[in-house]
C-alpha cells in the first residue's frame, strides 16, 4: 500500500491518509474578521470530494491588537463561532477532517490594521517587517495573552472543529519569543531556549485545561530562522519534545523568521532536514510542508521517514483537483 494513502491516528484525531492542507491566508473574510460566502465557498472547493485527510483552516486572529492583515479571519470574540460552525460543516460535509489555525501576529503588523501599536516580547525590530519598533510586553501582558489563545480554543472547539493548531512560525509573536533575535528579554520569557519557550508551554498547559485531554492540539513550529544567530535545529528540537510533554499531538514544521520562503531553499519538501530532525526527537507526528507540488514526492517524503503528514499548500491552492489526481495516481 502507498506511504501517503495508510491512514494515521493524530491524537483522537483518525486521518484518513498523509495529506494534508496546510494553513494559508485568503483574505477572504469580512472586514470584521467573520466568515463570508467567499470564504466558505473556497473551502467547500478545496475540500472536494474528501481526499484531502486534514484540512488546515488559515491562521485567525485571538485578539485585535494580534490582527496579521485586513480582512483575516478572527477566532477572537463568541460572535465569531456561528460563521465557524458553518465553515466546519462545509468541509465536514465533503468528508475531510478540519482544524483551525490561531495566532498573534505581535510585531508582524502595523497601526492601520490593529488600530494599536504593534507590541512583541523585546522592543526591537522585526526581520520581516522592516522598521516598525514594537511596545515590549509586560509579564502582566503576557498571561493576557495566554488566556486569549484559551479562550480561543474553546470558540474553535464549540464550532466543531477536529483541533486547534497554535501557531509559532513565520515571524508572528509566538515565533518571536522563540527565536533569539526578537527576543532580548532578561526575565523568565528570555534567554536560553527553555526560557524562551515558558510562554509557548503556557499556552499548551492553558489550552489542554480549557478544552481537555482528548481535543487534538498542533503547534507549527518555525524550526529555523535561516539567519546567523537566529533560531536553529538544536533548539526546535528541544522545543518540539517540550511541546510534547506539555501536551501537544503533532508538531508541524515550517520557517521561523525566514517565513514560509527561503531563499537558495528549492526541490520537495525543502525543510525536510528539519521535520526528519524534529521526528527523530519526538514520538507524535510531525508534518511538513515546503515546495511539494509532486504525489510521488511526497509518498517518498513520508516513505523515507522525513515526516509523517505531508503539507501540500500551492499547489492545492492553484489546481483544487491536485489531491484527486494525487491519490488516484497513487491507487493505479
Amino acid at each position: 500500500m502507498s506511504y501517503l494513502l495508510k491512514p494515521l491516528e493524530v491524537g483522537t484525531l483518525s486521518l484518513s491518509n498523509r495529506l494534508v492542507m496546510p494553513p494559508m491566508a485568503t483574505s477572504k473574510a469580512k472586514a470584521d474578521g467573520t466568515v463570508s460566502r467567499p470564504l466558505l465557498d473556497y473551502y467547500k472547493e478545496k475540500s472536494e470530494g474528501g481526499y484531502i485527510s486534514l484540512i488546515i483552516i488559515e491562521h485567525s486572529y485571538i485578539d485585535l491588537a494580534g490582527k496579521a492583515s485586513f480582512n483575516q479571519l478572527s477566532i477572537s470574540d463568541d460572535k465569531d463561532i456561528a460563521g465557524l460552525h458553518e465553515l466546519a460543516d462545509v468541509v465536514h460535509k465533503n468528508g475531510c477532517k478540519v482544524i483551525m489555525q490561531i495566532n498573534h501576529a505581535g510585531s508582524l503588523t502595523s497601526k492601520e490594521v490593529t488600530g494599536t501599536a504593534p507590541l512583541g516580547p523585546f522592543s526591537i525590530v522585526n526581520p520581516r517587517k522592516g522598521n516598525i519598533l514594537p511596545h515590549a510586553l509586560s509579564a502582566k501582558e503576557i498571561r493576557y495573552i495566554i488566556e486569549d489563545f484559551a479562550k480561543a480554543a474553546v470558540r474553535v472547539k464549540k464550532a466543531g472543529f477536529d483541533g486547534v493548531e497554535v501557531h509559532s512560525a513565520h515571524g508572528y509573536l509566538l515565533n518571536q519569543f522563540l527565536s533569539p533575535l526578537t527576543n532580548k528579554r532578561e526575565d523568565e520569557y528570555g534567554g536560553d531556549i527553555y526560557k524562551r519557550i515558558l510562554i509557548h508551554l503556557q499556552i499548551i498547559k492553558s489550552l489542554r485545561e480549557a478544552v481537555g485531554d482528548g481535543f487534538p492540539l498542533f503547534v507549527r513550529l518555525g524550526a529555523s530562522d535561516f539567519r546567523t544567530g537566529g533560531t536553529n535545529i538544536e533548539d526546535s528540537t528541544i522545543a518540539a519534545r517540550e511541546f510534547e510533554r506539555a501536551g501537544a499531538d503533532a508538531i508541524d514544521i515550517s520557517g521561523g523568521l525566514s517565513g514560509y520562503e527561503v531563499p537558495g531553499l528549492t526541490g520537495q519538501g525543502y525543510f525536510a532536514p528539519l521535520s526528519e530532525a524534529v521526528k527523530k526527537a519526538v514520538s507524535i507526528p510531525v508534518i511538513l510542508t515546503g515546495g511539494i507540488t509532486k504525489a510521488d514526492a511526497a509518498e517518498k517524503l513520508i516513505r523515507d521517514g522525513k515526516a509523517d503528514l505531508v503539507g501540500v499548500g500551492r499547489a492545492m491552492l492553484k489546481h483544487s483537483s491536485w489531491a484527486k489526481e494525487a491519490i488516484l495516481s497513487l491507487k493505479d
